[in-house]
């Protein structure tokens, strides 16, 4: 098992609505905690990563959050400029974005060639060893294998010259299990978990990036123990629950009725979670986050998932 926070670049993905860039801003923070050098990259650019640190909008260069930890966005036109000057060696002034919108036209027609110019960035970062680590709120479930896979499939395209060779250290990268891993975030709901089981499957079969961890997010947490629901059935029944009535008043019914609620829901979650754990690998580790009964987002909940990371990992 190779720890989590010891590889170079993680991918977090997950189905949309489990928390996937919260996840993989608190593992950028845990990691900048513990010393690290750190780079939390946003692929889709739609904000959410500098709502989770609570900051102003983000750009394709680094902003420093705080000592060791930085955060960027991609996008097309940034990631086409420093590809020309760093591989094709071309400076380039001013605004390309004729160029990078012929780029978009010819990138829809041919897949993978977008998602190269984002992922040879964020394999170059590594390569270089500008960061300690690099984490990337990457594509939804949905996605994530063609974004991952897009050096093999430009490789198999293009079998000789520049772009080739390029794609190779890329690959060589992507699939060294000490130095990449996927982490892929879900919630213990029938749909999240289906497609966590399905996309840890087609990883693993279609591409060499490992499956480092999934990690479940909003666990609820155990009201009872065994000693403690065997107590609980037993004043459910009617005539402790009169008893009950007559010294606490008609509000015990109410109260009795939200315990079985609650139990009835960790009990489905602890269902949800053991078809996880029986779909995925046994090699696989199985992270929990617990639910923190929180209506808003930003810097707590990232520092509360962190800390509850820290606990799982340590």
């Amino acid at each position: 098992m190779i720890p989590l926070l010891d590889r170079q670049l993680l991918f977090v993905s997950g189905k949309g609505g489990t928390g996937k860039t919260t996840v993989a801003a608190a593992i950028a923070d845990l990691a900048a905690t513990r010393g690290k050098r750190v780079l939390v990259c946003e692929m889709d650019a739609k904000g959410a990563l500098a709502g989770a640190f609570e900051v102003g909008e983000l750009a394709f260069q680094p902003t420093e959050l705080r000592p060791g930890l930085h955060a960027m966005v991609m996008n097309t036109e940034d990631s086409l400029r420093e590809y020309m000057r760093l591989f094709v060696r071309i400076p380039l002034v001013g605004r390309i974005g004729p160029l990078a919108r012929t780029f978009d036209f010819v990138a829809d027609a041919a897949p993978g060639v977008k998602e190269i110019l984002a992922v040879g960035k964020l394999c170059y970062e590594v390569r270089e060893r500008h960061y300690d680590l690099v984490v990337v709120d990457a594509e939804a479930s949905g996605h994530i294998v063609a974004q991952i896979d897009a050096p093999r499939a430009i490789r198999d395209l293009v079998h000789v010259g520049m772009v080739h060779d390029q794609t190779e250290w890329m690959l060589q990268i992507l699939g060294d299990h000490a130095r990449t891993g996927l982490v892929v975030v879900t919630t213990p709901e029938e749909m999240p978990v289906t497609e966590t089981v399905e996309l840890v499957a087609k990883v693993q079969a279609t591409t060499e990036v490992d499956v480092a961890a999934v990690v479940v997010n909003r666990v609820l947490p155990q009201w009872f123990s065994t000693a403690d629901a065997e107590v609980f059935d037993a004043l459910c029944r009617p005539q402790p629950q009169a008893s009950l009535a007559d010294a606490a008043g008609a509000k015990v019914a109410t109260v009795f009725h939200a315990a079985t609620l609650a139990r009835a829901r960790r009990q489905m979650v602890s269902e949800h979670v053991q078809r996880l754990r029986d779909g995925v690998p046994a090699a696989v580790p199985l992270v929990s986050v617990p639910e923190l009964f929180s209506r808003s987002g930003g810097r707590r909940v990232v520092s509360l998932v962190a800390e509850a990371l820290h606990e799982e990992l340590s």
